[in-house]
């Protein structure tokens, strides 16, 4: 499958961010800007409390965390998969790209942090990972997540009609974006 983010040589820094791996004690700071109404509304589910998120965030396997200035201020998400492959070729496929994933306090939100994040993160996917696509979905109502995947460069692959449920708002839409290790490099 090639290397894993324990192969990542952590932490990994930009002009302004620590990024590095969830670490102990780092949960009640996720919790408490993941449990603001503005941000719960948009992630894949809520915890009421900092126990139900250490179950949500498991082994902590797929996630970094973002720092500024010494504060936790987002946690970021690579899961790892297999690309779609014909039976002939599905060893070629394993492990090649990736789903990302962002949540960011919004108290940090209007000066670029996020998009700095996340560059820095898709730098990890290609160099450090190897991987040849990344891809990541949110819900069209979510604006500021898909227009930083704009800002990223990815570009927008699929618009999928009312396929998301969501607790609040019933069946959504869904925006899905992609990126591909040459365009990256490009």
């Amino acid at each position: 499958m090639g290397p894993s983010l324990d192969d990542v040589d952590w932490p990994v820094r930009t002009e302004r961010l620590l990024l590095r791996r969830l670490a102990d004690g780092d949960l009640p700071a996720i919790f408490a800007y993941r449990s603001l109404p503005q941000v719960a509304e948009w992630i894949g589910s809520t915890a009421t409390d900092v126990e139900s998120l250490t179950e949500r965030f498991g082994d902590g396997s797929t996630a970094v965390v973002v720092e500024h200035g010494g504060q936790l201020i987002g946690d970021l998400m690579i899961r790892r998969r297999d690309a779609y492959a014909q039976g002939e070729v599905t060893e070629g496929a394993v492990g090649t790209e990736a789903e990302l994933g962002w949540t960011f306090d919004p108290a940090h939100h209007g000066r670029g942090l996020a998009t700095e994040g996340i560059r820095a993160l898709i730098d990890v996917c290609f160099d450090h990972l190897g991987l040849r696509r990344v891809v990541a979905a949110c819900f069209t109502g979510n604006e500021p997540s898909w227009r930083l995947m704009e800002r990223v460069g990815m570009r927008r692959e699929a618009h999928h009609v009312k396929d998301s449920l969501h607790r609040d708002h019933g069946w959504l839409d869904e925006y899905v974006y992609a990126l591909l290790a040459e365009e990256w490099s490009a």
